[in-house]
């Protein structure tokens, strides 16, 4: 299976600085990024980096992955809900999938996602780990 390189490129922004958009006529904000708000179908959308931090809203721990993600089971993939409010999937990482909980507070970290053949493409993109809350 190879990687497309193009797709890759297009999808950087997101994966490296979870930049999704933000509609400037009815004001909600969405990932991933689009043209057009989903809401008011309004193409007065600009560009918005989400802080990188939010909440476990669901998860799943992966005992049998696709191929290209042996190397990660058992992984646990979670929905994250953003402190600004939508909802990202993405993979766990630095916690045991028994201590993953409902509402538990995630940071955003640039990790490796996979490599295509052992002298293929490295995917960096965004994972959560858990985030400790300053008291």
């Amino acid at each position: 299976m190879s990687m497309d390189l193009p797709r890759h490129w297009r999808l950087k922004q997101a994966r490296y600085r979870l930049e999704g958009s933000h509609c400037e006529d009815c004001g909600h904000t969405f990932f991933p990024s689009r043209l057009i708000c989903p809401e008011c179908r309004s193409e007065n959308v600009v560009a918005h980096q989400f802080g990188g931090r939010g909440r476990v809203y669901s998860y799943s721990t992966v005992y049998n992955p696709p191929a290209g993600y042996d190397e990660y089971v058992p992984y646990t993939v979670a929905l994250v809900q953003l402190d600004e409010g939508p909802l990202v999937t993405a993979q766990l990482t630095d916690v045991d999938p028994e201590d993953v909980e409902i509402d538990m507070p995630v940071e955003m970290v640039t990790r490796r996602l996979r490599q295509y053949g052992e002298d293929g493409l490295i995917v960096y993109g965004y994972k959560f780990r858990p985030a400790w809350e300053a008291a």
